[in-house]
């Protein structure tokens, strides 16, 4: 089951009936149907969607007038269907916020693989633009990823480069067990050639910064035989 949200407004029943029978094919089953305008826009100010298919003839409101509307709630992707087929109702309809436009008669796949195609790319802009966190907070250990600082209860440590970014490669994954060789070539960028000094040194070194006791480390845990990992003292990771 796929989790995106549809709202699909028309005032035709069938159409509504059809569109949502081949989406549900497809794996979408949060559908949400309106037959006019104020109810979608009722809609869209009290739920989220994640893409709306509206008409442009609906009963109460013109559509182009209601995607105007929408659009002080909401970017969400949104797919004109109507009879009028001028170039001129195109450019109007991209204009004001659509973002793809088809004209009935419609086959209702081509409605399916257009809904489909502009969710794909809501996704991936989605990817693109989220920003990875740049603070880390552990509770009794925080690294702030833009300035290069560990905090270790309270206090700023002073980790070497290399000891920083292979901190911040094991916090990204943790309770992920790495072996030296897999730290190597991610951290080092180069071709591991089977000496474990370097990446021991720099373990033991960041033991030294970070644990309470080096000695017995619970932050950087070795996997004899395996590896290393890194444990959240706090048991998980609050951004």
């Amino acid at each position: 089951m796929k989790n995106e949200k549809i709202l699909l407004v028309d005032d035709e029943q069938g159409i509504l009936e059809i569109i949502e029978i081949l989406l549900q094919k497809e794996g979408y089953h949060r559908i949400k149907k309106a037959m006019t305008g104020q109810e979608a826009l009722r809609s869209v100010q009290t739920e989220s969607h994640d893409l709306i298919v509206l008409d442009v003839m609906l009963p109460d409101m013109d559509g182009f007038q209601l995607c105007g509307q929408i659009r002080q709630y909401t970017q969400v992707p949104i797919l004109f269907v109507t009879a009028r087929s001028g170039d001129l109702d195109k450019l109007t309809g991209l204009g004001i916020g659509g973002d793809d436009y088809i004209t009935k008669p419609f086959n209702p796949l081509e409605v399916v693989a257009r809904i489909q195609a502009q969710l794909r790319r809501q996704n991936i802009y989605k990817e693109l633009v989220s920003p990875e966190p740049s603070i880390s907070d552990y509770g009794t250990i925080q690294i702030y990823k833009d300035e290069g600082r560990i905090v270790v209860r309270g206090e700023d440590i002073h980790p070497t480069a290399k000891e920083f970014e292979l901190l911040v490669f094991l916090c990204s994954r943790p309770h992920r067990i790495f072996t030296a060789s897999q730290l190597y070539e991610h951290v080092w960028q180069a071709d591991y050639l089977g000496d474990d000094k370097t990446v021991v040194m720099h373990i033991s070194n960041l033991r030294r910064k970070i644990e309470t006791d080096p000695k017995q480390p619970k932050m950087i845990v070795n996997i004899r035989g395996i590896g290393y990992k890194f444990v959240p003292p706090n048991g998980g990771e609050s951004e």
